[in-house]
């Protein structure tokens, strides 16, 4: 991993969507993180929004995210587990064009070193809609730390070599 210093940092503009029944924004400690690491990265945080574990709720939040021209990432915190309530990766399969599943792959590569087999319960998932990228993570801090600091920090990044994907976001939505 490795960045190469003639090419110059473009910050770009991320929403932070945190999905939960019983978090609020003076409680959302994975919502903080995400924002707190975007931010030190030189990135935007352009929108931040909390909604409940709601199927529809979610798709919608996501569709108005998409449209927004002005949001380049979308990174969601919660709802990604195995229980009836943890809905976030079929809203997000919902709006997908192209679902990137090497995201969620690596994801829980990393998190076995830190949290063992309890990793096999995470639905991290990621994919593209409308020319805008969209990662799904578990509602969790460490969890959130782990993704952005060992896949998003780089991937996001420019610079990073030797590809990421923000070399790729004039192409997301070209057609043949």
């Amino acid at each position: 991993m490795k960045t190469i210093e003639e090419r110059e940092f473009l910050p770009i503009n991320i929403a932070v969507l945190t999905v939960s029944d019983s978090r609020g924004i003076d409680d959302d400690k994975s919502g903080d993180t995400l924002v707190d690491r975007i931010n030190g990265a030189g990135h935007v945080v352009i929108m931040r929004d909390i909604i409940k574990d709601d199927l529809a709720e979610i798709v919608i939040k996501l569709e108005g995210w998409i449209k927004n021209k002005n949001i380049d990432v979308i990174i969601s915190t919660g709802g990604t587990g195995v229980t009836g309530r943890d809905l976030t990766p079929e809203a997000f399969e919902q709006v997908y064009e192209k679902e990137i599943p090497g995201f969620g792959e690596l994801f829980r590569m990393l998190s076995y070193d830190k949290i063992g087999t309890s990793t096999i319960q995470s639905r991290a998932t990621a994919g593209v809609a409308g020319g805008t990228y969209l990662f799904a993570l578990p509602g969790s801090p460490g969890a959130c730390r782990d993704a952005w600091d060992d896949i998003l920090v780089h991937q996001l990044d420019y610079r990073f070599k030797p590809c990421n994907f923000v070399e790729l976001m004039p192409r997301l939505t070209e057609t043949k």
